[in-house]
This record gives structure tokens, sequence and C-alpha cells, in this order.
């Protein structure tokens, strides 16, 4: 009788099973006892479903069901570690196959709605226009002078919508690989390792150097926004300043006081205590950016009195700060991995096209519309183009100000996910280790502040670090993971055997949809075009600047 009780409280899926570990060490050992296997159990064999959830911070176990192939040895075990043949390849779970069974995707929603700390669809797109309406934006004007008002008008619509459709590239790869691994989530750099890990053979020594490489243009990009606020902040707080007291302090004193300021802004660690913040940030932009609008159209000149076209050599300018501007798809996953409905991220009426369609009409119009009144005479920054002597707009310099300081630690949270997990084993304690954050995060700002007090041109400092990093991320990478991805999908079914197992080696490139590869082939081109010529003519700018 206990017996029987026993057997209906046990959440049994009565076909074969799989489990898998995706840590080396959780999962049954072997008779060696070094590696983790796959155990293909028996009908019958007790299996529990695990709570992904409870175990944020490291990789977790994942059930996933595949019929074994038959065989009268009993149970089938298989080596998992990084050299075995299994890892190498990989197994779908077909959908369908016990109806008994919750899929990934049932278990993912569940066990982020679970999550203290999953955001909501609202902060999520808060998070995502503040990540992306910095410095960026107030800089266009700036970028038009570079290409021609017409140019530059259809050059920013254009870079828009590819960095747009780079990031939706991005996100249906991290999903089609979570799905060939059994993943609950990945990250950027976990996409692109992964894809390489799985995809073509010739690839998958070198997946640890993608991933490194990925993790380097993470880090130097976040690094850089926030050296550019640091700039941003103290150059205007400075003129606000400069009105009332001539006599003011230098830029540097200035930037030393911003850091002062950003100290306990950095040590809040959770994205969700941060959406009202975030969401401050956005009141505060959209009152700013209706002020400097009232200001642009007004005696604004004809559109005949700006050049439509800019010289050609100026342009690898522009391309730098247009894709500095567009370049959020490192916020992509992490928010998207941080959602407690991540389903609602994509599509085309998800979270990721209303905050960039949002995001792109602002571009666009500040772009335009700044160039159009103040022409060549366009700063790094449209805020010091407004009146120096008039409270209204003293105020605009003061409410972004408060909306980049925001944006700081949005863009630091990035950065800080790649570094601190390698570095948290330098204290030695559990209870050690969310002071030992705190302290890294203090670092990194006073870092980002060395570096902006010794390039402090705001200009040029966005130009470089929109054409060196941003372009890599923005337009290269997502397009060479999509093509590595595609190569290493199944060519087809194995209908030999009775599981309809997928065939285990990839369709490798030439499989792959020539549209795929012409367009991916297209946006690589481009991004590595604008690579080369932007981040050398932001160099010459900068060489010649000193």
């Amino acid at each position: 009788m206990a017996d029987d009780e026993a057997k209906e409280k046990t959440p049994l899926l009565q076909e074969p099973k799989v489990v898998r570990s995706t840590n080396v060490g959780q999962a049954r050992q072997g008779d060696g006892g070094a590696s983790s296997i796959v155990t293909m159990e028996p009908p019958g064999a007790p299996v529990p479903l695990v709570q992904p959830h409870k175990q944020q911070q490291q990789q977790q176990q994942l059930l996933y069901t595949v019929p074994p192939p038959v065989s009268s040895a009993g149970p089938m075990v298989v080596p998992a570690g990084e050299d075995s043949p299994l890892y190498q390849s990989y197994q779908y779970q077909p959908d369908g196959i016990n109806s008994q069974s919750r899929s990934r995707q049932d278990l993912l929603a569940s066990d982020r709605s679970m999550m203290e700390s999953a955001t909501s669809n609202m902060a999520t797109l808060m998070h995502l226009i503040k990540g992306n309406l910095g410095t960026g934006i107030l800089a266009l004007p700036k970028a038009f002078s570079f290409a021609g008002l017409w140019f530059g008008f259809g050059g920013m619509l254009f870079m828009g919508c590819v960095a747009l459709h780079c990031m939706h590239t991005l996100v249906s790869c991290s999903h089609l690989l979570c799905k060939r691994t059994g993943s609950v989530s990945l990250d950027y750099a976990d996409v692109i390792e992964v894809a390489m890990k799985t995809g073509p053979k010739r690839l998958r020594n070198y997946a640890k150097i993608g991933r490194n490489v990925v993790n380097g243009f993470l880090i130097f990009t976040q690094f850089g926004f926030c050296c550019v606020y640091v700039v941003f902040i103290a150059t205007n707080v400075k003129e606000v300043i400069h009105h009332f007291h001539p006599d003011d302090p230098s830029t540097l004193i200035y930037m030393a006081a911003v850091l002062l300021a950003l100290i306990p802004w950095v040590c809040i660690t959770n994205l969700s205590l941060m959406a009202p913040f975030s969401a401050f940030a956005n009141i505060l932009t959209i009152t700013g950016m209706v002020i400097i609008f009232q200001y642009l159209i007004q005696d604004i000149p004809p559109t005949t009195s700006r050049p439509a076209v800019a010289s050609i050599s100026s342009m690898p300018m522009f391309f730098g700060t247009a894709i500095f501007a567009v370049e959020g798809i490192s916020l992509v996953l992490p928010l998207e991995n941080n959602m407690r409905k991540p389903a609602e991220f994509g599509g085309w009426t998800g979270v990721l096209n209303l905050g960039m369609a949002i995001v792109l009409a602002l571009y666009t119009a500040v772009g335009f519309y700044g160039y159009l009144q103040f022409g060549d005479d366009a700063k790094g920054s449209i805020t010091l183009n407004l009146p120096k002597d008039e409270w209204l707009y003293m105020s605009v310099k003061l409410m972004f100000c408060v909306v980049i300081y925001i944006s700081y630690n949005i863009q630091l949270y990035v950065a800080v996910k790649i570094i601190w997990p390698k570095t948290k084993h330098l204290f030695a304690s559990r209870a050690s280790h969310k002071r030992g954050e705190y302290l890294f995060r203090i670092v990194i700002a006073v870092f980002t502040f060395g570096i902006a007090a010794v390039v402090p041109h705001l200009d040029l400092l966005i130009s470089l670090i929109g054409a060196s990093a941003s372009t890599a991320l923005a337009l290269i990478m997502p397009a060479f993971i999509q093509m590595v991805t595609l190569a290493g999908e199944p060519a087809g079914w194995d209908d030999s055997s009775e599981g309809n197992v997928v065939n285990r080696e990839g369709q490798g490139f030439a499989g792959i949809p020539k549209i795929y590869t012409i367009k991916n082939l297209a946006i690589f081109l481009f991004g590595l075009l604008g690579w080369v010529t932007g981040t050398y003519a932001s160099l010459r700018a900068i060489i010649q600047a000193f």
C-alpha cells in the first residue's frame, strides 16, 4: 500500500529517459569517476524533475527525453566529457514524445516566474530603452555633420534596422543552441562558444578563443560606455556651474566628483531594484528631449542649407558614432535571460521591437533636426549647443546628467557579469563574496574614471568605441554566429533506428540556404569595412587632438 502511494507521488515518466548534467561531477559517475555520463534508464526508473531556479548561480541539470536505440544489453552508459563523442554531437528532444512530460519551455517559464529577481515586461522595456538612450543619441547631430543631412538620415535608419536584425539573430541562435544542448539560458559569449563546439569540426578547437574574443569586446565596449558617461556628466555639470562661477575648477576635478557620486550607485547589484530608477530616467529623457526639440524647431533653417551628402573621407566617423548609438546588443541576452516571461521578448510585437522602434525614431529625429539647426557647429553632445544662460536649457543638461548617471550601472552590469565570476574565488568565504563584489565594482568605477581623465574628448571617444568594439558586437559577430549555428544543424533524421535519433553530423556550411549565406556575408563585410575605416579614422583624430 505504501509502495503504491509512493508511486503515485513520484513524477515518473514511463518512457526511457536520458538524464544529462551540464556540470562535470553532478552527473552519475562511471567506474573511473573522472567524467560525467549520460545514463539511459530502463522504463519505470524514477527520475525527478529538476528545479533550475534553485541553482541560479550554477549550471543547472536538465531533464529531457529521447527514446534510445533498441538494445538487448540493458541500460546504455555513454561518456559525456568534453572529449567524448556525445559532447561533440547532440540529440534533440522531438516535440510530443511524451505527453506526460513538461517541455523545457514550460519548465523555464515556471521557474522564471518564481525567481525573485526576474523582471516584468515593462521593467525589461524600461531597461532596454534606458540602456540605449545614452550619450550616443546626443552625439548624433555631430555624426550627421560627418555624413550630410539626407545621407545621415537614410544611413541612420539603415544601420538601426540592421542592428535590430542582428539582435534578433543573436536571440534566435541562443534559443536554438539552448534546445540543442539542453541549457536554460546562454549569454553572448556562451552562444558563440556553444555554436562553435557543436558546429563544424574544424572550428570546435577554437570555441574557447571565440568566447574570449566576444568577452573582450563586451568588456571593452561597456567600459568605453562608462568612460564616456564620466566625461559627459563632468562636462555638462561644469558648463552649468561655470555660468555662475567662472573661476570653477578644471574638468578633471568634476570627474573626480562624479566618481564619488558613482560609488554608492554601482553597489546596487539587482536589476529589479534599478527598474524604478530606469523608469524615472526615461521620464527625464522624454522631458529633456521635448525641451530640446522645441528649441531645434525654432527658426529652423531650410534643408537646402545643409549638404545632403558630406565628404566620403568623413564617413567613417559617422559610422563609428552611429553604431555606438545603436549597439544595444550586449544588453539583449542579459535582459531576456532575466525576464519573467522570456517568450515575450522577441517576435514582431515583442519587447525588443517595441523598445528599439522607440529608440530608433528618437535617434533619427535628434540627428536630423540637430544637424539642421547647428550644422557643422554641432558638438559632441547636443546639450553643449544649448543656450548657456537660460535656466530651462541648463536644467536639460542636469536632467541628462541624472539619466546618464542611472545608465552607468546598467551598462556596468554586463561587464561585471563577465569578470566577477572569474575573480570572486579570491575571497575566502561565501560571506565575503558580497563585500568583494562591492569592492570589485568600485575598482571598475575608478578604472573608468582613469581612462576618461586620459581621453576627455567626448566625440572622439564615442567614435573610437563605436568603430572598434561596437561594430564587432553589433554586426560582425551575429553574422558569424548564425552561419556556424546553422552549419551545426542536423542534415536530417536517421530513420534506420526505432527512436528516430537525429543525425549527429551537422549539415555544414554547404547545407545552409543561400539566402542566409548571402545575407550574413553582406552584413559581415559591411561591418568589417566600417570596423577598419572607422577605427583608423578615430585613432588618427585622437592623435591629432593631442
